[in-house]
């Protein structure tokens, strides 16, 4: 009765899991699921009296198709496995082992039994057993056996939580991280066992993964003893059912990792200052600049305080010694850079402006021996230094901890010091830190070195440059000038840019500005040459377009060479100012222009009100000089009185991101008044367009020269003119105005030869020319006489023969006149003379 109502009651909780399993398991699931456990009653014989749901499912057999047959008919006995059974329950009442039985649809199924012989109360005995598949069972056992040896072997510490957070099972590696036992640990929680900070930031995590389910992976945590990191990994545990059991963690130490991360991390950082330093200095050709690249590259990413401190001859351009700074050297602060600001900063700064380091001491070591200098400590900075020197004192205000002084060399000489401190808020400097400070060192000092060189040649050629160019400007009479000359400021070599001024025969006066391509000493020899060439050809009083021309042809001869053809822009004009004649106020002179592809000239002119208008002065282009085959064109405009012509070169209005016409069109405006605000002097509007550049980065990036130009007539005592008819009596009458002209002058002495000179070449005129004759007569340090006429063919002196006496007058012009020539315009010629004032 007992045994039946065992099997009653198993059954039916049976039949309710196997129900349950049917349908689709809807109750949660447990480790008894997963290995399906079957049991099986038997009576005392070995019929089989019941066995459970799970059994049929393992076996196929129902109970009805098995109830009352021995259960030796489903075993499949394999050498007296019955009777092993048989004597095991009745000699210890239970047994264990493997056993084949029969599946209903005719395969074998391998179990794993357990038998136990029972007597009910009647004392008649039965079997209870249970039967498990020996594949779902070993897989388990393999399972637990992995978990058993991951616990015991892994390196990892490992940990389970219960529900509430308290240790359940830790392996030895986690205990050892802890300094404890597994035994010690179970049943607390990290509350228990570790720092009040540590725990609350883990308790808070586990918490977070049992609510939630999300894993937490290589959260970083420092040691509780503080000398190292632990990684700490959480997982939320789960049955198969779903019901939450506890939390899994695992902890790795990576002190060895962090720290192996942390010098590859310091590694990187230091090439990438390596390289941002190589990168700052790369594009510079200052020292100054480059000190303070320097120093501001070091601060904050490597130090705390930085100071550059070079030679004099380094800061000049000089030649370095043979040797390195002789004891007592000044050493000048260039580049300074600091993390913080305050009283004490800018006193440490100022003191070090200049400074003179003893022998022995410790940047006098540094200087003399080229040997870099680590100090680790505030008592080695404080003693390296003098006890009356103020710089000791603030060197303890600034908290500074440890000083690097690093000699800044070249070719194996000394340039100057590289200092670096830094405070005790962070890590004191180290031998690593000086190795690296050593290659910084290397790197500007070449740099440096190339700067003193680049500053030495650009000084060179700037100083052959301005000796190229005029150092004075002659004013003649109605002219008043004003120049400027401003080299690139962005770091490029002297330029060919030029200007001239030049006295010509009669008051008048040709302006000249150009420019050489490129820059540096090849450029302003360059200039020099073209400047020499252009003034020799105005002598031969040349017209403009034709004095390019030539120019223009002598380019071979004056390049530098086959590889470096000539290639320059100039503009050349040509200002003959009118006389003050016959009372007439207004008179104005001519301009005669001509270009080789240079900027436009301009032409501010006055208009009546006081307002100034500028603009630019059209005529042809031209192409630059060195371009053969291309010729030149001039043009001639009359100049009202007081006008300002300004010739300028393109480093006054270009910027490559705009098209130059706009900057000329500014600079056009910039020139223009109204009659509030009127034309100042000629020096001021120079200094104006210098200092204010028209266009922006105008004037920096290319060399300036500007040349400024107040055109006015001749004052009345210095010319006068005439012109006569092709009359007769033209000899006599323009014998007469020079004569009482000369006594109005007060050149009495010069009245016979000058009478005669003119007499002789108006006389000429008269025989060979149809067409008035004009007499111009100019006073400005010499005597200036000049008749014109419309033949354009020139005088000629010819050797006076009896058969040809013809040319007597020339001869007698050049024999007796200081300086004689002739010039070519556009409605004939001039022959002009000249004689010395008394």
């Amino acid at each position: 009765m007992t045994s039946t109502e065992a099997g009653d009651t198993g059954g039916t909780g049976d039949a309710g899991e196997a129900g349950a399993a049917r349908e689709g398991r809807a109750g949660p699931e447990s480790l008894l699921d997963t290995l399906r456990i079957g049991i099986v009653m038997l009576d005392g014989r070995g019929d089989v009296l019941l066995w459970s749901p799970m059994t049929e499912e393992i076996l196929g057999w129902t109970t009805d198709e098995i109830a009352g047959r021995p259960i030796q008919e489903f075993i499949e006995d394999g050498g007296g496995t019955d009777e092993r059974v048989r004597t095991a329950l009745r000699e210890e009442h239970h047994w264990r082992g493997i056993l084949h039985i029969r599946h209903r649809e005719g395969h074998l199924v391998e179990v794993e039994g357990r038998a136990t012989l029972l007597e009910d109360t009647e004392r008649h005995p039965f079997v209870l057993a249970n039967i498990v598949e020996t594949s779902r069972l070993r897989a388990v056992e393999h399972d637990l056996a992995a978990l058993d040896a991951l616990f015991a072997y892994s390196p990892l510490g490992i940990a389970l939580f219960d529900s509430d957070r308290r240790f359940v099972r830790i392996n030895e590696a986690l205990a050892r991280l802890h300094g404890s036992s597994p035994e010690a640990l179970v049943g607390k929680t990290v509350r228990d066992v570790l720092p009040a900070s540590m725990s609350e930031e883990i308790s808070r995590v586990q918490s977070v993964v049992l609510e939630t389910g999300r894993s937490v992976v290589d959260l970083v945590l420092p040691s509780p003893d503080g000398e190292g990191a632990r990684s700490v990994s959480f997982g939320r545990l789960t049955d198969r059912g779903g019901q939450v059991l506890g939390v899994s963690c695992t902890v790795m130490d990576i002190t060895e990792r962090l720290e192996a991360l942390n010098k590859v991390e310091t590694a990187r950082e230091r090439l990438a200052l390596l390289d941002d330093v190589g990168v700052a200095l790369g594009d510079l050709l200052d020292v100054r600049a480059i000190s303070q690249a320097l120093a501001s590259a070091l601060v904050p990413r490597f130090a705390d305080y930085s100071g550059v401190l070079l030679l004099g001859q380094v800061l000049r351009g000089g030649d370095l010694p043979g040797h390195g700074p002789l004891p007592g050297t000044p050493l000048h602060q260039v580049g300074i850079a600091a993390r913080y600001e305050g009283e004490a900063v800018e006193r440490m700064f100022a003191l070090s402006h200049t400074t003179t380091y003893e022998p022995g001491s410790f940047f006098g070591m540094a200087l003399d021996s080229g040997t870099p200098h680590l100090a680790t400590s505030q008592s080695e900075i404080v003693s390296s230094i003098r006890p009356s020197d103020p710089r000791a004192r603030t060197a303890v205000d600034l908290d500074m901890r440890s000083m690097l002084a690093v000699p800044l060399r070249a070719r194996g000489i000394v340039l100057g010091l590289l200092v670096v401190s830094r405070s005790g808020g962070r890590a004191p400097l180290d031998p690593d830190d000086l190795a690296l400070a050593m290659e910084l060192a290397d790197r500007a000092g070449t740099s440096l070195d190339n700067a003193r060189l680049y500053a030495r040649e650009r000084e060179g050629a700037l100083m052959l440059q301005r000796s190229l160019l005029p150092q004075h400007l002659t004013e003649p009479p109605g002219v008043r000038v004003a120049s400027r000359y401003v080299p690139g400021s962005s770091g490029n070599e002297a330029g060919g840019d030029w200007f001239d001024v030049i006295p010509l025969p009669g008051g008048r006066v040709a302006f000249v500005v150009g420019d050489v391509m490129g820059h540096g000493l090849h450029s302003a020899v360059t200039m020099g040459r073209l400047r020499t060439a252009v003034r020799t050809l105005a002598g031969l009083d040349l017209p403009p377009a034709e004095l390019l021309d030539r120019v223009s042809d002598l380019g071979d001869d004056l390049a530098q060479g086959f590889e470096d053809p000539l290639m320059a822009t100039c503009v050349y004009a040509v200002y003959e100012p009118a006389p003050s004649c016959g009372g007439d106020d207004s008179a104005s002179g001519t301009l005669t222009v001509a270009r080789a592809g240079h900027m436009p000239p301009l032409l501010v002119t006055r208009e009546p009100g006081g307002t100034c208008r500028a603009r630019t002065i059209d005529l042809p282009s031209g192409a630059p000089l060195g371009v053969g085959g291309v010729g030149f064109a001039s043009a001639e405009i009359d100049i009202p009185e007081d006008s300002v012509l300004v010739l300028y070169t393109d480093g006054l209005v270009e910027n490559r991101d705009e098209d130059i016409s706009e900057g000329i069109d500014r600079l056009c405006a910039r020139l223009s008044h109204d009659a509030s605000g009127g034309f100042g002097s000629l020096e001021e509007e120079c200094d104006a367009l210098v200092d204010n550049p028209v266009t922006e980065h105008a004037g920096t990036a290319d060399d300036v020269a500007l040349l400024m130009a107040e055109l006015g007539p001749l004052p009345r005592d210095t010319a006068v003119a005439w012109s006569f008819s092709t009359e007769r009596y033209a000899v006599r009458r323009a014998r007469e105005a020079v004569r009482a002209t000369l006594r109005d002058w007060r050149l009495d002495a010069l009245e016979d030869t000058a009478v005669l000179l003119v007499s002789e070449l108006v006389t000429n005129a008269l025989r060979y020319a149809h067409g008035p004759i004009g007499v111009r007569m100019v006073r400005e340090g010499t005597l200036t006489v000049e008749v014109s006429d419309p033949l354009r063919d020139p005088p000629r002196e010819r050797v006076v023969t009896e058969e040809h006496e013809g040319g007597r007058g020339i001869q007698l012009v050049a024999r007796e006149a200081r300086r004689w020539g002739t010039r070519h315009g556009h409605a004939g010629k001039t022959v002009w003379f000249e004689l010395p004032l008394p």
